[in-house]
C-alpha cells in the first residue's frame, strides 16, 4: 500500500525554518531510501543531480506519498536522466532575462514595474525551474549596489510596483528583508510591495513573527504570489500560514506551471483551483511552460494546454479560473493563450 513517508510531523514542525532549511534532503541515493523508491532510479537522479541540485526540505518530503515513483510533488524535485537531453529550442536563459537586467540584481522588463532578486538560495529546487541556468553570483547586490538598485527605482517615478524574487527572496533573513522593504516604502511613487517565494509551501513555519513584522508595517499595499501546482501541496500547515498572512493584511495568489506528469488533467487543475480558494488563496496564472534547457520532458503544447483550460471551464466557477499565459521575450506584458 503507498502511503505518506513515514517522517515525524512533531520533528518538522519543531524545527525552525532555517534548521529545516539547512537540514533539507540534497542527496539523490537519501531521498529514494528515505521514500522507498527502487535503486533503479538512482543513475538518472544521478546525473540529472550534477546539472541542479537536489534540495527538498523534509516538511514537503512528509506529502509525497511513500514508494510511488510517479507522486506529482516527487516529480517536481527527482532529478532525471533525461535533463542532460539537449533538446532543440530549450535555452538556458528562456525568458531573455540577461537583456533587461541594467543592475545587477534587478530585472526590468516592464516600465511601471520592476523585479528584484532578493536571494540566490531557494528552500527547493524544483526541477523546471526556468531560471536553473541564472547567474545568482553575478546578481546578488552588496549593500552599495542595493543601494544603487533604489536609487535607479527612485529616478523613475513610472515604476510603481516592487517585486521580490529569486531564487526564493524568503530565504533571506528578516532582518535584510525588513531593511529592503523600509527602504522600498520610502519611496513615494511605489504603491506596491510584491513577493513571489515557494518557502510558505515547502518550510510553512517560515511565516513566523518577524516575517509578519515587517510585512504588517509596510504602508505599501503587500501581494504574496504563491507557487503551488499540485492540490497536494497544501497541508494543514501551509493553510495555517496562509491565514496568518492574510491577517497582517497580505493578498495572496498563486500561479502555477502546467506541468506534464504533474497537473497536465482537468481533475487535477480543478482540484488545485478548489484546494487554493478554501486555503484562502486565488489562482492568478496558470503559465505555459517555459523552454528551458534540462526541463524539456514538463513540456505541455500550447494547443493541449488550451484544450485543457477549455475543459476547465466546465468545472470550474469563473473567479476559480487560472489565466493561461506564456510569456514571450520582448512583449510588454504576459501573452494570453485562452
Amino acid at each position: 500500500m503507498i502511503t505518506r513517508t513515514s517522517i515525524s510531523v512533531q520533528a518538522v514542525t519543531t524545527a525552525t525554518w532555517p534548521e529545516q532549511l539547512r537540514d533539507a534532503i540534497r542527496d539523490p541515493q537519501l531521498l529514494l531510501k528515505t521514500l522507498g523508491l527502487d535503486s533503479s532510479l538512482l543513475p538518472g537522479a544521478t546525473q540529472g543531480h550534477a546539472l541542479f541540485s537536489i534540495r527538498v526540505p523534509h516538511a514537503y518530503l512528509a506529502r509525497i506519498r511513500h514508494g510511488d515513483p510517479d507522486d506529482p510533488l516527487l516529480r517536481q524535485v527527482l532529478p532525471i536522466g533525461a535533463e542532460t537531453d539537449a533538446i532543440e529550442g530549450f535555452v538556458t536563459d528562456p525568458l531573455a532575462e540577461a537583456e533587461h537586467t541594467p543592475r545587477p540584481g534587478l530585472i526590468h522588463k516592464y516600465h511601471n514595474r520592476v523585479l528584484l532578486i532578493g536571494s540566490g538560495a531557494c528552500a527547493i529546487n524544483c526541477r523546471y525551474c526556468f531560471r536553473r541556468h541564472f547567474p545568482y553570483g553575478d546578481n546578488l547586490p552588496s549593500k552599495a549596489q542595493w543601494q544603487d538598485i533604489l536609487d535607479y527605482i527612485r529616478s523613475d517615478s513610472n515604476i510603481i510596483e516592487a517585486i521580490l524574487s529569486g531564487g526564493d527572496p524568503l530565504a533571506s533573513s528578516d532582518k535584510r528583508l525588513a531593511w529592503l522593504a523600509d527602504e522600498l516604502a520610502s519611496i513615494t511613487h511605489l504603491k506596491r510591495l510584491r513577493v513571489h517565494t515557494r518557502l510558505p509551501v515547502v518550510i510553512p513555519e517560515r511565516v513566523d513573527s518577524h516575517l509578519l513584522a515587517w510585512l504588517s508595517r509596510s504602508r505599501l499595499q503587500k501581494i504574496m504570489v504563491l507557487h503551488i501546482n499540485h492540490a497536494n501541496e497544501i497541508d494543514e500547515a501551509v493553510r495555517t500560514a496562509c491565514q496568518r498572512l492574510k491577517e497582517a493584511g497580505v493578498t495572496l495568489f498563486n500561479q502555477s506551471v502546467i506541468l506534464r506528469g504533474v497537473n497536465d488533467s482537468v481533475p487535477a487543475l480543478a482540484a488545485l483551483s478548489e484546494a487554493l480558494f478554501e486555503a484562502g488563496i486565488l489562482p492568478y496564472y496558470l503559465h505555459a511552460f517555459d523552454p528551458v534547457a534540462g526541463a524539456a520532458h514538463f513540456d505541455v503544447g500550447d494547443d493541449e494546454a488550451i484544450a485543457l483550460v477549455d475543459a476547465l471551464r466546465a468545472e470550474l466557477p469563473g473567479f476559480l479560473m487560472p489565466r493561461l499565459v506564456r510569456e514571450i521575450p520582448g512583449e510588454n506584458s504576459k501573452t494570453p493563450l485562452f
